[in-house]
C-alpha cells in the first residue's frame, strides 16, 4: 500500500474520541470519515478500484461511505443504493439457512447428505455429514467444479464418481462444490427451491430490503457493474450451485444489518437467533483461524499477521490438516468473526466483534488481493478500540 502521512496515523490515533465518553455525534461522524478517507482512497489508487462502499457499524451507529463509480460507461456514482456482488461473502448466509432448517429440526448436520439428496446413496460422498460439507471436510472436494459440469446433470454424476483425498473430518480444503451441495441439501431438506427460501423467507426475516440472489428489473440500475484485471466491465456468470456459493448481491447498508443481527439477534425469532449461534459455533481449527459455519473466527484481540494468514492464498488453495474441536465450542463473543468473497470483477471483506459492537464491510467493484482489504479493515477497527494495535503503514 501506498505509504500514508504520519500525519494521517495521528489523525487514526487520536480516534478513540468515537468511543470516548462525552464525544460529540457530529465529532464522531466527521473524525470517523477522516479515517475512512486515508484508508480509502490510497488502498483505491494502488488496486485500481473504480467503485468502493465501506460501512461501519459502532454500537448501533452506521456509517456508509461510498466512493468512485458503479459504472465507467456512464458514469453512475455509487450511492447507498448500490448493489455489489459479494462472492463467497454469500456463504455466509447459506450458513444461516442451513442453521435455519437445523434449528427448525428439518436437517441434521451429523446425517449423511444422501438423506437429503438420496442420489447420492452408496457414492463416496455418502460417507461424510452434512457438517464436513458445510466446513469444506468432505475430503478434498476442489475450490471449484471442474470446466466440465455446467448443469445439473453433470453435478450429479460428478459428486457420484468423486473420490475423496481424505478421510470425512480430518482435512480442511476450501470448496464451493462442498458448502454449495450443503446449501442445496438444506433447500432439499426444507422443501423449496434455494432461491426462493433465500429470497421470500430468510432475507426478509432479518430484514434485509435489498438484498438478492438474482436482481429484479426495478433495481438493475442500482446493480454495479465489477471489472476485470483488463478493465472490462463484467457481472458473475451462471454456475452450478452459484446461488449457494456465491450468488448474493446486495447493498453496504443491508450488510450492516446482518452484521448487527449477528452481533445481537435478540429482536429475532427464537429459531433466528438458533440458527445464527450455529454459524459462530467452532468446528475445528486451523492454526489461529476457528472454522464456523460460512465465518472464520479468531480469539479477540487477535493480529493482523493471524487475520492474514487466515485469509492466505495456503488457506483457500490448499488443504490443511485440522484440530477438531469436541464438543464443538459455543458461540463467544469475544471474537472476531470474518470472511472474504469475491467474483471476477468484485471483491467483499466483513468483520466484526460482538462484545465491541464494532463492524465493517469492505465492497468493491474489483477483486482485488485478501492481504489488501484484511489490512484496511483491520486499520479502521484498530482506530475504533484500543485493544487493537494501529498497524504500521506499508
Amino acid at each position: 500500500m501506498r505509504n500514508i502521512p504520519p500525519s494521517t496515523f495521528a489523525v487514526l490515533t487520536a480516534a478513540s474520541v468515537l468511543v470516548g465518553a462525552g464525544a460529540q455525534a457530529a465529532d464522531r461522524r466527521a473524525d470517523l470519515a477522516r479515517i475512512v478517507d486515508a484508508v480509502a482512497v490510497p488502498l483505491m489508487a494502488k488496486n485500481n478500484i473504480p467503485g468502493m462502499a465501506i460501512a461501519v457499524t459502532v454500537g448501533g451507529k452506521r456509517y456508509i461511505y461510498n466512493y468512485g463509480v458503479a459504472s465507467k460507461a456512464d458514469g453512475r456514482k455509487v450511492t447507498d443504493a448500490t448493489l455489489f456482488e459479494i462472492g463467497s461473502v454469500s456463504k455466509t448466509f447459506t450458513a444461516t439457512l442451513a442453521g435455519y432448517a437445523h434449528a427448525s429440526g428439518d436437517l441434521s448436520f451429523a446425517e449423511s447428505p444422501a438423506k437429503y439428496l438420496p442420489e447420492f446413496a452408496g457414492s463416496r460422498l455418502a460417507e461424510a455429514t452434512m457438517l464436513d460439507l458445510g466446513t469444506y471436510t468432505a475430503g478434498g472436494l476442489p475450490l471449484q467444479f471442474p470446466d466440465d459440469v455446467t448443469d445439473h446433470k453433470g453435478m450429479v454424476s460428478y459428486y457420484k464418481s468423486w473420490k475423496p483425498a481424505y478421510a470425512p473430518g480430518t482435512h480442511r480444503a476450501y470448496s464451493n462444490p462442498s458448502i454449495g451441495l450443503f446449501g442445496y441439501a438444506a433447500a432439499k431438506a426444507m422443501g423449496w427451491p434455494f432461491d426462493d427460501l433465500m429470497q421470500q423467507k430468510l432475507f426478509p426475516a432479518l430484514g434485509l430490503s435489498h438484498t438478492f440472489i438474482s436482481v429484479p428489473k426495478a433495481d438493475n440500475d442500482n446493480y454495479a457493474y465489477g471489472y476485470s484485471k483488463a478493465g472490462k466491465a463484467i457481472r458473475v456468470s451462471p454456475g452450478v450451485l452459484d446461488s449457494e456459493a456465491y450468488g448474493v448481491k446486495m447493498t453496504a447498508s443491508d450488510m450492516l444489518r446482518f452484521v448487527e443481527a449477528n452481533m445481537d439477534g435478540s429482536d429475532l425469532d427464537t429459531t433466528m437467533q438458533s440458527a445464527i449461534a450455529a454459524t459462530h459455533t467452532g468446528y475445528y481449527k486451523v492454526g489461529g483461524m476457528t472454522q464456523g459455519l460460512g465465518w472464520e473466527m479468531y480469539q479477540y484481540p487477535t493480529t493482523l499477521d493471524q487475520l492474514l494468514a487466515g485469509n492466505s492464498a495456503d488457506m483457500t488453495l490448499k488443504a490443511n490438516e485440522i484440530e477438531k474441536l469436541s464438543p464443538p465450542r459455543p458461540p463467544v463473543n469475544n471474537a472476531l468473526l470474518n470472511k472474504t468473497g469475491s467474483t471476477n470483477g468484485f471483491g467483499a471483506y466483513v468483520a466484526f466483534v460482538p462484545s465491541k459492537r464494532i463492524g465493517i464491510a469492505l465492497f468493491a467493484n474489483k477483486n482485488y488481493p485478501n492481504g489488501e482489504r484484511v489490512k484496511a479493515a483491520y486499520r479502521i477497527l484498530a482506530t475504533l478500540d484500543d485493544d487493537l494495535p494501529t498497524p504500521n503503514a506499508d
